[in-house]
């Protein structure tokens, strides 16, 4: 028996969705009265699980597949949601099926097919490798459909052109469509601002400030996003105390800008300032928030967001879902990194990275490994890349698998054609060596691409002191036999020494929250209570860093005590 339900009285409920949950219930109550394949029934459901963040874009896209697919409104609004997805490239499939099966367009598909071609050169990953030539291409074939379309003159899609080639390092091109705009909104001038801005052209960029006829929150976001870029956090500081108002994207420049100069402290404490102004927090917010939770076991911060987000059933997905799992790994929790790994419905190659990466750092290598095999069956299409085989590397030489860090080595290059970094070098020299394989791992720091000096650096930032001093006494062994030890061990002593100095002091000095004139009663002190904390997390990861610190700055306090220099 059909249930009767009156269209209007449907619409209304749509209207209110608030839930995937609520949606599952619609859904069965559409069914039943015959109306799920009215056109805009669907396009709410749709367009309310592709772009609300309460939404289920996996939800959305198996409804357009089995409903939708030609009707042109559903298909933009799909393309919007992958446009803003960690999937943009399945944007530009979309935009490729409408032309291919003549489905219409309006000015609506191009903006966002744009878009898209932009997010993908940042999204690059697996199989998709798209240069700025690629993309720049598609940008031209589009613009070209505009001109021919007589659409080349919408506002809208002038700005997502300025925009497109100015991410594709074709300033020229963006410059010319900026210079033939008939009307310039604030948007407009704020994308060419910043297209200089990213490649330094400061005397444009000003230039353009100076001929700006209104200047609004975005021109001082600009300025302090400059700032940050350039490394001058205080300068940006002070214009985001003086702009007249903020907005979310103020505060996330400025705790990004922290974080990435791993003031993570200031960062933490600059978020709760923005939660006492009552700014609502963005994924941006919130992934750098995460980051800076990650690396001082800052756990509680960490899952009062998690748990804020599941009560508001928000969407999980994406670089957020990376930051969580991330979060939790580095915090001890690996269980609670997996339970949310393991609800995510699409998984991004970044996703399986973070998981993998933390499984082999926590000595669960064979749990690493076994998910790796996973992801290259899984349906989700994730491709390994270079993070990938970073981590697979790691879960072998902890578990000592000579063999099949040898075969994963030989699959990333021959089979994947990623070409090693320094990164693999350092994993494999790493494997050899704790298995007392030193003239293996000589033979190949001598025929690597790469100078000794730095593998050993970067043995040294990986933490591997002990191994990097065992491939100094391979390195002596060898050279001696040529006698030319003498300089070259001093060169590779003073390269330790260097990368050690290099990398740990002033970051030893973030990780434990002390200064320049801090004690060594002090530094002490805040050793134990970190060491202490973690240990109680059952965090390895943070153990690990917080002592390699205390050992860097064991060796200055013994050098200044001793009268030498530091």
């Amino acid at each position: 028996m059909m249930l009767t339900i009156r269209v209007p009285d449907l619409l209304s409920k749509l209207q209110q969705l608030s839930s995937v949950k609520e949606v599952e219930q619609t859904q069965c109550l559409i069914t039943k009265s015959g109306l799920f394949n009215h056109p805009f029934v669907i396009s709410k459901i749709i367009s309310f699980l592709s772009l609300s963040p309460l939404g289920s874009l996996v939800y959305a896209q198996a409804i357009f597949e089995d409903t939708a697919m030609d009707n042109p409104f559903v298909c933009n609004t799909m393309i919007r949601a992958y446009a803003k997805s960690v999937f943009p490239i399945k944007a530009i499939y979309l935009y490729n099926f409408m032309h291919r099966k003549d489905i219409k367009s309006d000015h609506f598909t191009y903006p966002f097919g744009l878009k898209a071609c932009a997010r993908v050169l940042w999204c690059n990953e697996g199989d998709i490798k798209c240069t700025q030539l690629d993309i720049a291409c598609k940008g031209a074939e589009i613009h070209c459909r505009l001109f021919r379309l007589g659409l080349d003159q919408d506002c809208f899609i002038q700005n997502s052109l300025v925009y497109l080639y100015s991410q594709c390092g074709f300033l020229d091109l963006a410059r010319c469509v900026f210079d033939e705009m008939t009307e310039k909104t604030i948007t407009s001038w704020n994308v060419m601002i910043s297209a200089y801005d990213q490649i330094n052209d400061f005397d444009s960029a000003d230039s353009l400030i100076g001929s700006m006829p209104g200047k609004n929150v975005v021109s001082w976001n600009m300025l302090i996003a400059r700032y940050i870029r350039l490394g001058k956090i205080e300068d940006a500081k002070v214009v985001f105390q003086e702009m007249p108002e903020r907005d979310a994207v103020s505060w996330n420049s400025m705790i990004a800008g922290y974080v990435q100069i791993k003031d993570y402290a200031r960062a933490l404490a600059l978020f709760r300032e923005m939660e006492i102004a009552n700014v609502e927090a963005t994924d941006i917010t919130l992934i750098s928030v995460l980051g800076a939770c990650a690396e001082t076991g800052a756990l509680e911060i960490g899952r009062k967001i998690h748990l804020s987000l599941k009560q508001r059933e928000y969407k999980i997905e994406g670089y957020l879902s990376n930051a969580l799992v991330d979060m939790y790994a580095k915090c001890g929790h690996l269980n609670l990194a997996w339970e949310v790994f393991s609800e995510l419905k699409m998984k991004h190659i970044s996703c399986w990275n973070a998981m993998i990466v933390s499984l082999a750092v926590h000595g669960y290598c064979e749990e690493a490994l076994r998910l790796f095999s996973t992801m290259e069956m899984s349906v989700d299409g994730a491709r390994p890349n270079r993070v990938t085989f970073i981590g697979v590397l790691i879960a072998c030489s902890h578990k000592g698998l000579v063999d099949e860090g040898r075969t994963f080595f030989n699959r990333m290059v021959n089979e994947y054609k990623i070409m090693p970094d320094i990164k693999h070098y350092g994993c494999m020299v790493d494997l050899l060596s704790r298995c007392g394989l030193l003239k293996e791992a000589h033979h190949m720091i001598k025929t690597m691409p790469f100078e000794a000096s730095k593998i050993l650096a970067n043995l040294i930032v990986m933490g591997s002191g002990i191994l990097a001093r065992a491939l100094v006494q391979a390195y002596r062994q060898a050279l001696a036999n040529a006698s030319k030890s003498g300089v070259a061990q001093e060169t590779i002593q003073n390269t330790v020494r260097r990368g050690s100095k290099a990398m740990m002091e002033q970051e030893a000095r973030q990780i434990l929250g002390v200064t320049e004139q801090s004690t060594w009663e002090e530094i002490l002190q805040k050793y134990d209570t970190l060491f202490e904390r973690n240990a109680k997390n059952g965090s390895f990861y943070l153990q690990s860093k917080v002592h390699r610190a205390k050992e860097c700055l064991e060796a200055v306090h013994q050098g200044n005590s001793q009268g030498t220099p530091s």
